[in-house]
C-alpha cells in the first residue's frame, strides 16, 4: 500500500482531524498544531505513530476504526487540480472494505467518519472492490438541475470517485488520479457523479487515458462499477439506483466538464454566494 503512518491523537484531546495544508489559517490552535507537527512532535502526547506527510500536508488522525469516535480528513482544504489533467482523490473507503465512511460535510472540518444509523455503525452488504472517496474543492449543488440528466439536483455533498487501480488505499490518503470517464447515478431523485479514476502509481496509468481504455485494460470493471452501485442498497429493501446518460459511462471530457462545473459550485459555496445551509464551511 502507498503513503504510510498516519499521527494517532486521543480524542479527548480534540474534536475532530485534520488534514493541515503548508500553510494553514487563522486559528492560533491549528497554527500551532502545525508547527509542532511540522517538527515532527506529538502535540498532546507520545504514544504516536508517525507521520503520513504527502506534499506538505499532515495527516492525523483520530480514534479507533470502526468506532463512532473515528474521524480523519477534510474536504475544503486540499487542493484539487494539479495540472495536465490530474487531481487529488481523498480516499474515504479503501477497496475491499466494507465499512460506510463518508465526509461528515456538517460538522467542523469536515472529517471523515463512519455513517451511523439508529447509533449503530453502517456497512455496505459487501465489500466494495474499488478505492472510493471524493474530490476535495468539488460540491453537487442541491439548487442546480442538471439538465443532461433528467433534471435531477445534486445530492449536496463532494463529487465520488471510483479509483480502479490494483493497489489498496488508506482512509484518508491522498492519491494523484487521473479521471477517464463518469457515470450519472440518480440516488432517490439526486444527481450524484461517480467520477471513474485511477492512481498515477498504477502499473496500467499509462495505458488508461479514457474510458474505451478502462475496458480494454479492465474487462468488465465499467458494468461491474455501475451494477455495484445499482444495487447496494436493495438488501436493505430499498429500490435499485438508477442512472442517466443511457445508463452507460461518459468519457474523459465529460468527466472533466463535470469536475469543472462542480468545482465552480464549490467556489460560489465557499464565498458565501449560495446558502450553505448545514453545511460546515470551515
Amino acid at each position: 500500500m502507498g503513503g504510510g503512518a498516519f499521527l494517532k491523537v486521543p480524542s479527548r484531546l480534540t474534536s475532530s482531524s485534520l488534514l493541515f495544508p503548508a500553510r494553514i489559517g487563522d486559528s492560533s490552535v491549528r497554527r500551532s498544531a502545525s508547527h509542532h507537527q511540522g517538527r515532527r512532535r506529538c502535540l498532546w502526547t507520545s504514544t504516536c505513530r508517525a507521520l503520513y506527510k504527502p506534499d506538505g500536508l499532515e495527516i492525523r488522525e483520530e480514534g479507533h476504526p470502526e468506532t463512532l469516535d473515528y474521524r480523519v480528513s477534510p474536504w475544503h482544504d486540499i487542493p484539487l487540480h494539479l495540472g495536465d489533467g490530474v487531481f487529488n482523490f481523498i480516499v474515504e473507503i479503501p477497496k475491499e472494505t466494507s465499512a460506510k465512511m463518508e465526509v461528515a460535510t456538517d460538522e467542523p472540518f469536515t472529517p471523515i467518519k463512519q455513517d451511523t444509523k439508529k447509533g449503530k455503525l453502517r456497512y455496505y452488504p459487501y465489500n466494495i472492490n474499488w478505492n472510493y472517496g471524493l474530490l476535495p474543492q468539488t460540491w453537487e449543488d442541491p439548487n442546480h438541475a442538471n439538465l443532461e440528466v433528467e433534471g435531477a439536483l445534486g445530492d449536496n455533498d463532494p463529487v465520488d470517485v471510483v479509483e480502479i487501480g490494483e493497489r489498496r488505499a488508506k482512509i484518508g490518503q491522498i492519491v494523484k488520479v487521473k479521471p477517464v470517464g463518469a457515470f450519472a447515478m440518480i440516488d432517490e431523485g439526486e444527481l450524484d457523479w461517480k467520477i471513474v479514476a485511477i492512481s498515477l502509481d498504477d502499473p496500467r496509468a499509462p495505458l488508461v487515458n479514457d474510458v474505451g481504455d478502462v475496458e480494454k485494460h479492465f474487462p468488465g470493471t465499467l458494468t461491474a462499477i455501475r451494477d455495484w452501485f445499482r444495487d447496494y442498497k436493495i438488501p436493505d429493501g430499498k429500490p435499485a439506483n438508477k442512472f442517466g446518460l443511457n445508463s452507460t459511462a461518459a468519457d474523459k471530457d465529460y468527466a472533466l466538464k463535470v469536475i469543472a462545473e462542480t468545482n465552480e459550485s464549490w467556489a460560489k459555496l465557499i464565498k458565501r454566494n449560495v446558502s450553505a445551509g448545514e453545511l460546515s464551511l470551515v
